[in-house]
C-alpha cells in the first residue's frame, strides 16, 4: 500500500534566482489580494471565476505575463480551498490580505511547472536552483512547494508516493489529556509528554535581541539599518531553534505512543484561546497544537484507531464511577476527589482516564464525536 508524503530539502539559490522567486511571489501575492477584494465585495469568487479573471489580467498586464501561469493558478486554487474551508469549519476566519512585510514567499508548482535535472530544480520562468539532496526521493514528485523561512533560507517540499511503513503490532489503548504544566498527560505515566520549556531557556538571549530591535527600529517609511536586520535575524534564529527542539521531542513522543497502542483517545482541545490569557507564553512554549497534530497524523498513517473526544466535563467527571461533579474545578485545584465513590486522582490523570473510558464504553456517539474513515480504510479519525 502506498502513502502520499512530503520530502523537504534545502535550496541554495543564487542572487538572480532569489530575485526571480521574490518577483514571482509578488505577482502571486497581488492575485491573492485581488481574490480577497473580490470576496469582500460580495462577488463570491469561485476557482473557475478566478481563473477567468486571471486570463483577463494576464492579457492586460505585461508584468503579470512575465510570471508563471502555473504558480499563479495554484495560488488561486489555494485561496479557493482556504475560502471553502473557512465556510465549513466553525470559527475559521476568511482568507486575509497578504502584506509584503508580514508574509513569506510560498510558490506551488504542479508537474508541468518544474523539472529535476542534474541535481537541480528548474521551475517555470527559467529559474534554476541547486538542491541539497539529503536523501533520495522514493518516486517522481507530483508537485513541489518552494518557500522561504524567517531566516531567509529557501526550501523545496516535494509531494511523492512511497510504500507505507507497517507499524508494529499493538493491542493497548491510551487516553491523552492536554495541559500547560505537562503538555500531554496520559493514562500511562510512562508516556506523558513533559513541558520541556525550550523557549524559556533562551528567554534572556531572546530579550536582548528584541531590545536591540526596539532600539534600532527605523522610523515609518525609512529603510531598515544593518544593525536592525542583524538583531531581527538573531531573534528569528532563537525562535526557530526552540521550534525545532519542540518538534523533535513531539515526534519522538508521538512515535512511542503510536507504536505501542492500537486505540488512541485524544482530547479535542483547541488551544487558540490560551493566546489571549496570562498563560500565552507558556502555552506557546508547550506547543499543544503541534503535538496534537503530530499524534493524529502518525496514528492515522499507522492505521490506528484515533478518536477525538470533546473536552467538555472531562475534568469534572470521575474516572472510577463516571459521576459528574456539580461544581467546576478551578485551575488551582490539581487533585480530583469524587464525592460519590471517594476516588482520588490527579486532575489531569483523571481527565485522561475519562477520555479513554468514553471511547472504550462506546459512548463516543453520545458525546458528539465526529467520525471520518481513514484513507487506508482501517481505524477511525474524528475530524
Amino acid at each position: 500500500m502506498e502513502e502520499v508524503v512530503r520530502y523537504n530539502y534545502r535550496l541554495r539559490p543564487g542572487a538572480t534566482a532569489v530575485a526571480a522567486l521574490t518577483a514571482e511571489w509578488g505577482r502571486c501575492r497581488w492575485l491573492w489580494n485581488e481574490a480577497v477584494h473580490q470576496q469582500r465585495s460580495g462577488r463570491k469568487p469561485t476557482f473557475a471565476k478566478l481563473c477567468k479573471l486571471l486570463t483577463e489580467a494576464r492579457a492586460r498586464n505585461a508584468w503579470l505575463r512575465d510570471g508563471s501561469q502555473v504558480a499563479q493558478q495554484q495560488v488561486l486554487r489555494t485561496y479557493g480551498l482556504a475560502l471553502t474551508h473557512s465556510f465549513k469549519v466553525k470559527g475559521r476566519r476568511r482568507p486575509a490580505v497578504k502584506k509584503r512585510a508580514r508574509t513569506l514567499p510560498t510558490l506551488d508548482y504542479t508537474v508541468r511547472g518544474f523539472t529535476l535535472r542534474d541535481g537541480r530544480l528548474r521551475v517555470a520562468g527559467g529559474i534554476t536552483i541547486p538542491v541539497v539532496w539529503s536523501r533520495d526521493l522514493p518516486s517522481a514528485p507530483s508537485s513541489v512547494r518552494v518557500f522561504q523561512d524567517s531566516l531567509g533560507h529557501w526550501y523545496a517540499s516535494f509531494v511523492v508516493r512511497r510504500e507505507a511503513r507497517g507499524a508494529p503490532e499493538a493491542a493497548g489503548s491510551i487516553g491523552v489529556d492536554w495541559g500547560v504544566a505537562t503538555t500531554a498527560t496520559t493514562t500511562d505515566p510512562a508516556y506523558d509528554l513533559p513541558h520541556h520549556g525550550y523557549r524559556r531557556r533562551c528567554a534572556a538571549e531572546l530579550a536582548r535581541a528584541q531590545r536591540k530591535m526596539a532600539r534600532r527600529r527605523p522610523p515609518r517609511g525609512h529603510a531598515s539599518s544593518k544593525g536592525y536586520v542583524r538583531a531581527k535575524r538573531q531573534a528569528a534564529k532563537l525562535y526557530k531553534k526552540a521550534a525545532r527542539q519542540n518538534r523533535h521531542a513531539v515526534r519522538q513522543w508521538a512515535k512511542r505512543v503510536v507504536d505501542n497502542h492500537a486505540v488512541i483517545a485524544v482530547e479535542d482541545f483547541k488551544p487558540r484561546f490560551l493566546a489571549k490569557s496570562t498563560m500565552a507564553r507558556k502555552a506557546a512554549d508547550a506547543a499543544i497544537g503541534a503535538a496534537k497534530r503530530e499524534l493524529i497524523e502518525r496514528g492515522v498513517r499507522a492505521g490506528r484507531r484515533v478518536v477525538l473526544v470533546p473536552p467538555a466535563y472531562t475534568t469534572m467527571t470521575c474516572s472510577g464511577c463516571l459521576t459528574r461533579a456539580k461544581q467546576r474545578l478551578g485551575l488551582g485545584v490539581r487533585t480530583f476527589v469524587c464525592s460519590t465513590c471517594g476516588h482520588t486522582a490527579g486532575r489531569d490523570e483523571n481527565a485522561a482516564r475519562v477520555i479513554l473510558a468514553t471511547v472504550e464504553r462506546d459512548r463516543v456517539g453520545a458525546d458528539g464525536v465526529r467520525h471520518a474513515a481513514t484513507s487506508s480504510g482501517s481505524g477511525s479519525y474524528a475530524a
